[in-house]
């Protein structure tokens, strides 16, 4: 399995932190030069006493791209979240057509991500989509809203689509671990005549927090490396570029391989930073999984 890794990961990773010290293009990969940090940042004087910082941490754009991301990542894992729990709540009682009804839940996030989002770019344009129709005959607008072309309303657009689709993973990921709380548990709190919010509170919550906080951890790693569903439904923006969108125009788009791989490896680095933090301070043990 390292082994595996090391070919299928490792290796791809080792090779663009190398070529993010580099000059390369993608026609030069082979004879790309050494140009040490000029990528990520590099002074240069103009000679009359005066100069600039260049480089992939002086690009504003790179700023707004990384504050595009944490934010988005923070909004969306945290109403899926939310909304994952309380749906994995209520599909953990029983009642009829369970089993219909969880296999149903199910659909948005089976749905490939393509596909969500150019069904949705269709949904909410703002000639033929159905939410503009809707909006209007229920007098909630009063024109057409173009809402993922509007700088306004783009960012919120997608993060919606993106809850759609990825609450359903985590009620899923969620209600398998209220499977594994005993009910016997449940049975000597209703005899005892507790009440329901408390028995939420003082037992489901922390018997359910290690399969949550493992939820969050995987749903986070994907948001931050958010990249289909913007590239696919939005225009390209500063509003809703994130790390990867922003990465992978650099590598192919502009034909900047070099300072594109610069920002992949920056983006690995954000990445790596947050999970790290968030498994020390949620005191994850993710061999135990405790």
């Amino acid at each position: 399995m390292m082994l595996t890794l090391l070919v299928v990961a490792g290796w791809p990773l080792a090779r663009t932190i190398w070529f993010g010290f580099t000059d390369a293009s993608l026609g030069n990969l082979d004879e790309a030069r050494w140009v040490g940090f000029a990528n990520y940042l590099e002074w240069f004087d103009y000679g009359d006493g005066e100069g600039e910082w260049f480089g992939l941490l002086a690009d504003e754009q790179w700023w707004r791209a990384v504050w595009n991301t944490l934010y988005f990542a923070f909004v969306t894992v945290s109403i899926e979240t939310a909304l994952g729990l309380i749906i994995a709540l209520a599909l953990n009682q029983k009642f009829p057509f369970r089993g219909l009804v969880r296999a149903a839940v199910l659909i948005p996030w089976a749905i490939p991500t393509i596909v969500s989002a150019k069904m949705w770019a269709w949904m909410l344009n703002d000639q033929f989509g159905i939410i503009n129709d809707l909006f209007l005959r229920l007098g909630l607008i009063s024109a057409p809203v173009a809402w993922v072309a509007s700088a306004d309303t783009a960012m919120i657009a997608v993060m919606i689509v993106d809850i759609w689709k990825t609450t359903p993973f985590m009620a899923l990921l969620i209600l398998a671990g209220l499977q594994m709380i005993p009910e016997d548990i449940y049975e000597a709190a209703r005899v005892d005549g507790v009440h329901p919010l408390k028995v939420f509170r003082e037992v489901t919550l922390p018997l359910v927090a290690p399969a949550l906080l493992v939820a969050v951890i995987f749903r986070a790693l994907d948001a931050l490396r958010v990249f289909d569903i913007i590239y696919v439904m939005t225009p390209n923006n500063s509003e809703t570029r994130t790390m990867s969108v922003l990465a992978q125009e650099n590598l192919f788009q502009f034909d900047q391989f070099a300072y594109g791989s610069a920002a992949s490896t920056m983006l690995f680095l954000v990445v790596a930073l947050v999970t790290l933090g968030y498994i020390r301070v949620a005191r994850l043990d993710l061999g135990s999984g405790r």
